[in-house]
């Protein structure tokens, strides 16, 4: 990427919103954007040219890539160009657009070539919405390929991360490297490069704080009504082995103990008064660390997957949580996700119950599964 350009982008990014009114001069207004509950995006703080192209960015991460949060679009656009749609490179192939797509990956990628240097201001590549019905997909297929391979590889890195890590400096650095970001010396990274990376991952991060939307504050959880206490795994660390009663799959001992028991305390584990339905193991391939892959956790449903719960259903998921964690000795609980919060027996109430979930940079918190409004989440020691 070259430097005007990059120089270019990231002066834009410290700009203020008054900036993104001068950028947007007379256009059109633009159509609603979503939600923030949407969204993910505090769209009063995003520049105006980002708000406009929001509704958009929703629908095809939506449409075509659910693993990528719009809050991530909105934030990687603005460490790249500013939500210029015009900045380019005066270098011959060079940068440009809202992602800054060299010439090459914007072909690659299925996009109209432009035919001068620097692009004519009529190329697909400067309109705002041609470049990110070209750019999200390429996006999201490198966010595909490189969380593919942190599954095989166990790597620690997030997705996300090595998808930033992909764009930057080159899918490579993620597959050359100990971890997925690549140090001094790996993956034919140097010193200078190893710096890019770093700074380009923290620019962004920085912009997913500054445009997220807090997520929904949890209702207050009323006191649980009584439910029978479980028997106390003892049979120790298993592997994970069939069946998983939830699906194909595999579970621990302990995983499988927990669930059977909430199923004896709350009538059943799938469509029963309390627990709509359930799942346990799963591959998760966007997320390999997760304990689903691993037979350690199982995710309770109260309500439909996909909504918030109210009334009755929100009450229910309550009892669930506070159930497993009242129980989490004998049960063998690591850990608890709940209406966007966290809690494992370490953690202190902080704001509320247990503290506020992040979703590490994997989820997406506003969304109702991403942020775990709609079912709990009890990950098992082995």
């Amino acid at each position: 990427m070259a430097r005007t350009a990059r120089a270019r982008g990231l002066l834009r990014a410290a700009l203020s919103t008054l900036a993104g009114l001068l950028l947007l001069g007379a256009a059109p207004a633009p159509a609603p954007a979503p939600e923030a509950a949407v969204s993910g995006v505090a769209v009063e703080r995003v520049p105006v040219p980002a708000r406009k192209s929001l509704p958009l960015i929703t629908e095809l991460t939506a449409s075509q890539c659910p693993e990528l949060p719009p809050l991530w679009v909105v934030a990687q656009v603005q460490a790249e160009s500013g939500w210029d749609p015009e900045l380019e490179s005066k270098r011959p192939g060079g940068p440009a657009g809202l992602y800054q797509l060299n010439r090459r990956n914007w072909e690659a990628a299925g996009g109209q070539t432009w035919g001068s240097d620097p692009p004519a201001s009529d190329a697909s590549v400067l309109s705002a919405e041609d470049h990110l019905r070209v750019a999200i997909p390429w996006v999201c297929a490198n966010l595909r390929a490189v969380t593919s391979h942190l599954q095989a590889t166990g790597k620690p890195t997030a997705p996300l991360d090595a998808m930033l890590v992909c764009h930057i400096a080159g899918c490579g650095r993620v597959t050359g490297s100990a971890t997925g970001v690549p140090a001094a010396g790996e993956a034919g990274c140097g010193e200078r490069c190893a710096q890019v990376v770093r700074r380009y991952l923290a620019a962004v991060h920085s912009n997913l704080d500054r445009f997220a939307a807090p997520p929904p504050e949890p209702a207050a959880a009323p006191a649980p009504a009584p439910a029978a206490a479980p028997a106390a795994w003892t049979g120790g660390a298993t592997a994970c082995r069939p069946p998983d009663p939830t699906g194909d799959g595999c579970l621990t001992g302990a995983a499988r103990h927990g669930l059977e028991a909430a199923a004896t305390a709350f009538g059943s584990w799938s469509g029963g008064p309390v627990i709509h339905s359930a799942g346990c193991w799963d591959k998760h391939a966007w997320n390999p660390r997760s304990d689903h892959s691993r037979g350690r956790a199982c995710d309770l449903f109260p309500t439909t997957p996909g909504t918030f719960p109210k009334g009755a259903e929100l009450d229910a998921g309550w009892r669930v949580a506070d159930w497993f964690r009242a129980n989490a000795e004998p049960l063998r609980v690591k850990y608890l996700i709940w209406q966007g919060r966290y809690w494992d027996p370490s953690v202190k109430d902080d704001g509320g119950w247990g503290r506020r979930y992040t979703g590490g940079g994997v989820y997406d918190v506003r969304d109702a599964t991403g942020g775990h409004f709609d079912h709990v989440h009890v990950s098992f020691r082995e």
